[in-house]
């Protein structure tokens, strides 16, 4: 039974982006079915956050104290890199107020989970993902909200106390929680593991189709300027963490791993506050964000994986011509 289970699991989850794509179609020429979905979308968020939280060890935080110096890099090119290539886009693509609010709220939201497992793909450094992801997660509620309101205070109003609490209530304490059933019921959260990714397609189905639903009939003025503008976002943020990093004195296995933390962004997260902060249209950035990046992450960490299995061959073909 688990195990066809899990293999129903592991079809949702391949297909992770063709669903989505299929809501927002659905939604754009349906809408008002999925409308009523976005009072969900909080609790959608959580229950992602919650996920994440049953995955939180103690080991994620010990890197923090034994490589002090990576996960400080990690925290401060993430917080310094996204969101000002997001205004910098605002400003050279002279995008529409709610679009360019939508877009430098997804630069201030901290990293994804799916940055770690882009990084065990392409086989970088996973622990520094998930200590800096796990620690971006934690202090998003006071970053995120007032660096949002800086930057983007003057193109819209920012009730920057009103996001730091409502961050509090979607990712701190669902990830608190998390961390705690983990660390009481370790052999249980073991057991529904397999399936708890589900949880995450369902959320971000959700999230996604309900807000294209309630911008579907400004969606079309718009789309091509926010997709150009995500792109671009998306890569630059990819590329310059990478490079970032390097430019630090990290090693290509941990700049790897910086450049899904930065170029990856918890979207969700991103998308739950534009609905509730901003005018609909200021979702659209966020739900274009999640459906992009998971195909430039898994592009990339294919690439990566690619180059390191052709070296590991040379290594191989010169052992055996040396022996």
């Amino acid at each position: 039974m688990l195990e066809k289970l899990g293999n129903i699991v592991k079809f949702i989850t391949k297909y992770f982006s063709v669903w989505i794509i299929l809501g927002v179609v659905a939604a754009f020429y349906n809408p008002e079915p999925f409308k009523p979905l976005a009072k969900y979308v909080p609790y959608c968020i959580m229950a992602v956050m919650l996920s994440m939280g049953l995955t939180v060890s103690i080991n994620d935080f010990k890197l923090v104290f034994s490589r002090p110096k990576d996960v400080f890099w990690g925290i401060v090119l993430r917080y310094m890199i996204m969101p000002f290539i997001a205004l910098l886009l605002t400003k050279v693509l002279n995008l529409p107020p709610a679009i360019a609010a939508g877009l430098i709220l997804v630069g201030c939201s901290p990293s994804g989970v799916a940055s770690n497992v882009m990084t065990f793909l392409a086989r970088g450094d996973t622990a520094l993902s998930i200590s800096v992801s796990t620690i971006n997660t934690i202090i998003a509620p006071v970053i995120t909200p007032f660096m949002f309101a800086y930057l983007a205070g003057s193109i819209v109003s920012v009730d920057a106390s009103a996001i730091l609490m409502d961050i509090l209530k979607i990712v701190l304490i669902p990830v608190f929680l998390g961390a705690v059933i983990r660390g009481f019921a370790s052999e249980f959260v073991d057991k529904i593991m397999p399936v708890i990714p589900i949880v995450s397609v369902i959320a971000i189905f959700i999230t996604t189709s309900s807000g294209f639903a309630l911008s579907a009939n400004k969606l079309i003025d718009v789309a091509l300027i926010a997709f150009v503008a995500v792109i671009l976002h998306n890569v630059l943020g990819l590329a310059t963490g990478y490079w970032a990093a390097r430019g630090v004195g990290m090693p290509h296995f941990k700049a790897k791993a910086l450049s899904f933390e930065i170029g990856m962004e918890n979207g969700g997260l991103a998308m739950a506050l534009a609905l509730a902060h901003l005018a609909p249209l200021a979702f659209i950035p966020a739900a274009i964000f999640n459906l992009v990046h998971n195909v430039t992450g898994p592009m990339l960490a294919s690439y990566w994986r690619e180059q390191e299995e052709k070296k590991e061959m040379a290594e191989r073909e010169q052992k055996t011509l040396q022996s």
